[in-house]
């Protein structure tokens, strides 16, 4: 498991933009599964929807980007302290909303890397109901 002190060694992402608060499960390289919290005290339920908050589908895609890069960031030591960036989304589908209170559990697996380009595979789940999923593509560079 990699806590928060971890996540924030890893990640550049600071509050309020930083999506995952802990990642239970990690495969070096390959997958990791992280655990976000959702909270009413967020910023943006301000704004999306007051009278009926639902998390943004675009901060769930972040989760899924960071998530990512945990799995990108642990593969090898020379990968260690650049930074992952988002090259591309494909496919990605909100399918229940998010809402405070959940605990939204990520998912990101490698499907191929190539010359510097990640491809992973993510979802979303609530309670075990898939809210999100979708492909991501994304390469690693000095910060």
């Amino acid at each position: 498991m990699i806590d928060i002190e971890k996540i924030l060694e890893l990640l550049p992402h600071r509050y309020p933009f930083l999506m995952i608060d802990r990642v239970v499960e990690l495969s070096p390289g390959e997958r990791a599964v992280a655990i976000k919290c959702v909270s009413i005290n967020e910023p943006h339920f301000q704004g999306h929807f007051p009278e009926q908050p639902i998390m943004p589908g675009v901060l769930l895609c972040e989760a899924f980007a960071q998530t990512a890069g945990i799995v990108a960031l642990s593969a090898n030591e020379e990968i260690a302290g650049k930074a992952v960036y988002l090259l591309g989304l494909d496919k990605v589908r909100f399918r229940k909303p998010v809402r405070p209170g959940d605990q939204v559990r990520i998912t990101a697996e490698k499907e191929t890397e190539a010359r510097g380009i990640w491809k992973f595979r993510c979802v979303a789940e609530v309670d075990g109901v898939k809210v999100a999923d979708g492909g991501l593509m994304a390469t690693v560079a000095d910060r």
